[in-house]
């Protein structure tokens, strides 16, 4: 590793000059693929709010696309179609510069975007998920498989006026731009506290962004603890471009510790403000491979040394995972059987791009309530009904602060967020998964309470999940009002 060490400076010196010079450009380069991963982006929230959350056009419009700046159209009319017999969705007038983005729904999986020279006509040769969900009524099982839930009493250790206080602390927002939509607090295991906002309910599926990061190191897991995936071993991917010697690529250093650390060393081609013109955007909302992308970066740093917030590497985590199953059905199959049926995560969709490999960095869609099951299953130390699902050391790893992240906020373990170095409002165990828009899982060991927060938020975003997890705990009676 050292041989590339001196190289790898030399290129990290120069990147942020060359990042000065794009920054003083005053032409922007990217603007087509901008606009096109716009439309992309538009016609994947269409697709899925219509289809996979099944909420109305006007509801689409006031909320799902207030994230984008200039949408196509009203709810009322425009340059889109939307075709409700294919349940697929076009956006944008044809003949343009800026090319047509359709995105059409799959069974079992949720809408795929396509490609741009794709059409309505080549939505049959798109993936899908053939697969029955277990069996029986989700309403008249018992929380948390299902979804029947008994009229209790609050616990005697819960104090509902506080409770209820921190509930409106997470919906009455200053900012219009934060969107509370639900709230779920689990405590002991049992539902304490749940809430929805105007037009949705407990069924509502929306995206999850990058909380389905965390979703993705719990299958991760999964096949570690069955020695089929291993944190500190190379990953024996082929890389492009390709190696005269690929035996020699130093990108060969890189275990799946470090991405998952968001440490891989891979130049980052989603920051500099172009996450949605190159990159992962153009897999997310352009029809691009994600795993062509994913493997096309070269090493920049030493693997391990700096940590930096990268989608591309946890979806070559997700490749490993790919390459670990080793076949296309028993993969496409592995996130219900593995995880989702098996906890009661039913109305769980983890979608694929066209090539049929999964986008578990963000494109998953599902409801609060099993994002609430997947706390518990982590607050369970990865049991569930007596069996257990994961292991108590893959979990120590994703609560462990990367190695490049400790004394500089030491915010970030395996694909799950951490309590911040300079916190003191909240217990020091509690960890989160996050994804924009505010969508939230918290997990507090010390207090056995979960907290879901589901949001549509835009522009300044920044709600405050800590701050959201110390209301909730002063209900529970262990946190006084002036800390």
């Amino acid at each position: 590793m050292k041989r590339i060490i001196a190289p790898l400076l030399t290129l990290s010196l120069l990147l942020p000059a060359l990042a000065g010079a794009q920054q003083k450009e005053t032409y922007d380069y990217w603007q087509g693929q901008r606009e096109m991963v716009q439309r992309g982006q538009q016609a994947i929230f269409t697709c899925n709010g219509l289809f996979t959350s099944h909420r109305t056009l006007e509801q689409v419009f006031n909320q799902e696309l207030a994230y984008l700046r200039q949408p196509v159209g009203t709810a009322q009319g425009g340059a889109y179609t939307v075709d409700w017999n294919r349940k697929a969705v076009a956006i944008g007038p044809d003949g343009g510069p800026v090319p047509v983005m359709r995105a059409a729904f799959r069974k079992g999986i949720g809408c795929v975007i396509m490609a741009p020279d794709q059409t309505f006509a080549d939505i049959e040769g798109l993936p899908v998920l053939d697969m029955p969900l277990p069996p029986g009524d989700p309403a008249t099982i018992p929380w948390p498989d299902g979804d029947l839930i008994e009229d209790k009493h609050l616990p005697s250790t819960v104090n509902a006026a506080a409770l209820q206080a921190a509930s409106d602390w997470a919906f009455d927002r200053d900012s219009p731009e934060q969107v509370t939509i639900s709230l779920i607090v689990t405590y002991n295991g049992e539902i304490i506290h749940e809430r929805y906002a105007p037009g949705f309910d407990v069924t509502t599926r929306t995206r999850t962004w990058s909380t389905a990061k965390s979703i993705a190191v719990t299958l991760f897991g999964m096949l570690a603890d069955d020695g089929k995936l291993a944190l500190d071993e190379p990953l024996g991917f082929e890389w492009f471009p390709r190696a005269r010697s690929p035996e020699t690529d130093p990108r060969h250093a890189i275990t799946l510790r470090h991405l998952l650390n968001m440490s891989s060393g891979l130049y980052t081609v989603d920051n500099s403000g172009l996450e949605y013109a190159i990159g992962s955007g153009l897999a997310y909302w352009a029809g691009a491979s994600s795993v062509i992308g994913a493997r096309s970066r070269a090493l920049i740093r030493e693997p391990g040394t700096m940590w930096d917030y990268e989608n591309y590497d946890t979806l070559l985590g997700v490749y490993a995972m790919k390459l670990a199953i080793g076949n296309d059905k028993a993969y496409r199959e592995f996130p219900r059987r593995a995880l989702l049926d098996r906890i009661g995560m039913r109305n769980t969709l983890v979608s694929v791009d066209r090539f049929g490999d999964f986008i578990l960095s963000s494109q998953v869609y599902t409801n609060a309530r099993d994002l609430a099951r997947l706390g518990q299953l982590y607050l369970q130390n990865g049991m569930w009904n007596g069996e257990r699902l994961l292991s108590e050391e893959w979990i120590d790893f994703v609560r462990t602060p990367a190695p490049a992240t400790v004394g500089r906020g030491g915010q970030y373990g395996g694909q799950w967020w951490l309590v911040p170095e300079d916190r003191n409002d909240v217990p020091k165990d509690a960890y989160s998964t996050s994804g924009n828009r505010g969508q939230y899982t918290i997990v507090v060991p010390s207090h056995n309470v979960v907290i879901v927060r589901r949001g549509l938020d835009y522009g300044r975003q920044g709600f405050d999940r800590w701050g959201l997890t110390r209301e909730v705990l002063k209900a529970i009676g262990t946190v006084s009002d002036d800390e």
